[in-house]
């Protein structure tokens, strides 16, 4: 048997073993980070986006609620149509108006919400003097009624 020249033919099997295994480390840490990178980079941001997206659209809705109670008709209707962004962030939502927060029935609120992001907003004014109620997403053109008689 010859033995001297077992060292010198084991170190090419050496070096492609550690890499073999230094490249398969590497590339489950790699996979670990992607999935880290999709949830802290990218989710995280687009979630608060849409927190602050929806307390603006919420205070809008309010806004025009208010507006169409401030100059409705002591007799008869009115109706007034507004737009709010069809998506934020890339994705739908939804928006309730009434009493959508607690347990007070004076409190009248406008919820926008999708998945695990809400924001309520109060509906300043009118919440003990007239009840405000309905639900619509963001596609397409939105209306406000009110109707004297109720509805």
């Amino acid at each position: 048997m010859r033995r001297g020249n077992y060292g010198k033919d084991d170190r090419g099997v050496a070096n492609m073993i550690e890499y073999i295994l230094i490249s398969g480390i590497l590339m489950c840490l790699f996979v670990v980070m992607l999935l880290m990178v999709n949830t802290n980079f990218m989710e995280g941001p687009a979630n608060t986006i849409a927190y602050s997206a929806f307390t603006d659209i919420g205070n809008g809705v309010s806004t025009r609620i208010v507006d169409t109670y401030a100059i409705a008709p002591a007799i008869g209707n009115i109706s007034s149509h507004f737009d709010i962004p069809d998506e934020v962030a890339g994705q739908d939502y939804f928006v309730e108006i009434g009493n959508t927060a607690g347990d007070d029935p004076t409190a009248q609120t406008v919820t926008v919400w999708r998945s695990s992001i809400s924001s309520s907003t109060a509906i300043a004014g009118i919440g003990s003097t007239l009840r405000a109620g309905g639900k619509t997403t963001g596609t397409g053109l939105n209306r406000i009624s009110y109707d004297s008689e109720g509805f």
